[in-house]
């Protein structure tokens, strides 16, 4: 009895190791960061400020985990944050109720999504090229069309939409609640649905996938398009919080969203990937960004530490890898 009770510990570390390792690193940059400026971490104004930046990390991360873990990668996503906000900010002006602006920029996310999902399956390109090429493309043509100029939402709060997804309730961001709802849902859809077990079998072998019925293509196309999706959502809720769309908007977030994934427990090489812990990923970048400052090291500092980190965890989690691609 006692040999049976002490079977399903050891098999849960091993299954959950990943997103155990991320929510460690988490845990030691908490720790770290409360022992340097204790009076500092324990403000709540502190934490607030980081949950209003965690959820716009997450809608753009976890939809990269299922594509990274399809073997494909995309650094459009930052341009397509931007030109859903410029869709959605360009529909309010021009009249268009919010609610239909809004729908008009998730769907622009999906389009570009697939697009270039299509682009790279059926040109056979490399996506990392490919996805690079439509990041310039992309942010070109906003700073084309808007002149570099700023688009501003002054009366936007008077909708009843804005306090339903970026108001507050009892304190908290409201669009934490939706980025938890979200990841809910990817969870299950990474986890429970086959469309993750599709995922899942493309980024372990395409070959294999293929000949099990899978169809490759569709798989990885749908995996580009819920990036473009989160993209897109991220890029809304961020022109809700500022109240303006910027032509630069979302660049910034390209290097961030990526580094949370394969801190997250993510690998490069396809075939594994873990929602929960990209949830930890993130919250380590998210409170990366002030917790150099809050310790009273230069805000410089941060580059070097979230490349440090980067490589920590993926030496750490290749260590803990069962294969090597």
């Amino acid at each position: 009895m006692l040999a049976k009770t002490k079977i399903p510990m050891p098999r849960f570390f091993h299954k959950n190791g990943r997103a155990l390792g991320s929510m460690g690193y988490f845990l030691l940059l908490m720790l770290v960061f409360f022992i340097g400026a204790p009076e500092v971490w324990s403000r709540p104004n502190l934490h607030q400020s980081v949950f209003v930046m965690m959820p716009t990390l997450i809608f753009m991360v976890i939809p990269l985990v299922f594509l990274v873990t399809s073997g494909e990668i995309d650094l459009s996503f930052a341009s397509t944050y931007g030109l859903s906000a410029y869709v959605f900010a360009l529909l309010i002006k021009a009249g268009i109720d919010p609610f239909f602006a809004f729908a008009a920029g998730v769907c622009t996310g999906a389009l570009v999504g697939a697009t270039v999902g299509a682009i790279i399956v059926f040109g056979r390109l490399s996506s990392l090229v490919a996805s690079l090429g439509v990041l310039f493309l992309i942010r070109g043509f906003l700073f084309v069309s808007t002149n570099s100029r700023s688009i501003t939402l002054l009366d936007i709060d008077e909708h009843w939409m804005y306090p339903m997804l970026v108001g507050k309730v009892y304190g908290l961001p409201v669009q934490v609640l939706w980025a938890g709802a979200f990841v809910i849902f990817a969870y299950y859809l990474f986890n429970r649905h086959v469309f993750g077990i599709h995922v899942h079998h493309v980024g372990d072998n395409e070959v294999s996938a293929a000949q099990m019925g899978i169809n490759v293509k569709a798989v990885k196309i749908k995996a580009f398009m819920f990036v473009g999706i989160g993209a897109a959502i991220a890029g809304m809720f961020t022109t809700l919080i500022t109240y303006t769309f910027f032509p630069t908007q979302g660049f910034g977030y390209l290097l961030l969203a990526l580094a949370a994934v394969f801190i997250g427990g993510t690998p490069y090489w396809g075939g594994i990937g873990t929602v929960v812990g990209a949830i930890f990923g993130v919250g380590v970048i998210a409170y990366m960004e002030i917790g150099v400052v809050a310790v009273g090291m230069s805000g410089t500092w941060r580059q070097f530490f979230n490349g440090l980190i980067i490589l920590l965890a993926l030496l750490g989690h290749r260590l803990h890898g069962d294969r090597v691609r």
